[in-house]
């Protein structure tokens, strides 16, 4: 097991959703804050090679948390752009951590990856049986393509790169503008309960079936794969749970109080129908199970949102 205490560590993209609760994850394990180096995007543009090198100079172990993000409509407006300029973060922030040296590199995946006909729930096996589906090629296919630059360098010279596979991550921190699904219907509830709606909106079906995980869960989930898997397969991370995007509308409803109607439009795309990940090698591996039940996880991020909207009120 890999004691990460005594080691200096990068968080690329430290400052964002994701990499801001693996910074507090590796706080809770009593890594000091003179250890651990979480760049922002303005102090380190990983587009640029030079700030990779610099970024991971003197660097043990590297968490790669850096992403473009994009929603549905992002994905079918600047596809191209998507795709570029993940993979060139990626795979430039790599080359730049096997040439300095770094002991251990976390590559951080996503469920996008998985081809579109995957049998579900998704097996780690099945990731290179075919493409990911057309909205999910431009992040998916860029995160994969650095898995297999990991893979690469350690086949070549042993290089102890780590791929994970995450699944929707939600909760506190995670800004609605993001446009991704958690807090977007958040938001949606919220403001339409404030105004006094009796109905809103949601695109699909509310068929599509997804799998949750609280963030701090996943969190720990990376944490404690860079401390306990030195595999070069893929890995899930995810709860294992699925809900329909219907019942998670209806369940946020409840949450936050709101009692008129739910009109789906079916004109509008809703992503993959089914996107459920088998964990199961995760818990024989490092022993990692999600623990926050997705009722109290969504309690902690709809409170979340509300403090933030008084403050954007004050």
């Amino acid at each position: 097991m890999l004691d990460l205490k005594n080691k200096k560590i990068l968080v690329a993209g430290g400052s964002g959703f994701m990499g801001s609760h693996v910074v507090a994850a590796l706080k809770s394990r009593g890594v000091s804050d003179e250890k651990i180096v979480a760049p922002n995007s303005a102090e380190c543009d990983l587009r640029v090679f030079a700030d990779c090198q610099k970024a991971v100079k003197g660097i043990d172990v590297v968490f790669d948390c850096a992403a473009v993000p994009g929603d549905i409509l992002m994905r079918e407006k600047i596809p191209g752009q998507l795709f570029y300029e993940n993979l060139l973060m990626g795979i430039q922030l790599l080359e730049a951590a096997r040439q300095e040296g770094v002991g251990k590199a976390v590559v951080i995946g996503s469920a996008t990856e998985y081809p579109a006909d995957a049998p579900t729930p998704l097996n780690e096996e099945s990731l290179w049986n075919g493409l990911p589906s057309s909205g999910n090629i431009p992040y998916g296919m860029s995160k994969r393509i650095v898995g297999i630059q990991g893979a690469m360098y350690r086949r070549e010279s042993g290089f102890n790169a780590i791929h994970l596979l995450l699944t929707n991550s939600y909760g506190p921190g995670e800004k609605f503008e993001s446009g991704y699904m958690v807090p977007s219907l958040i938001q949606k509830i919220m403001n339409a309960k404030a105004r006094g709606e009796q109905e809103i909106e949601v695109w699909g079906t509310g068929q599509a079936l997804r799998d949750l995980m609280y963030v701090e869960d996943a969190a720990e989930g990376i944490v404690r794969a860079a401390e306990r898997y030195d595999d070069a397969a893929p890995l899930n991370i995810g709860s294992g749970a699925g809900i329909s995007v219907k019942d998670l509308v209806m369940l946020l409803s409840k949450l936050i109080g709101f009692e008129g109607t739910i009109r789906w439009d079916t004109t509008k795309p809703e992503g993959d129908l089914k996107r459920l990940l088998d964990v199961s090698r995760a818990e024989r591996t490092i022993g990692f199970k999600t623990k926050t039940p997705l009722e109290e996880g969504l309690k902690k991020t709809i409170e979340w949102h509300r403090e933030q909207s008084s403050v954007t009120q004050v």
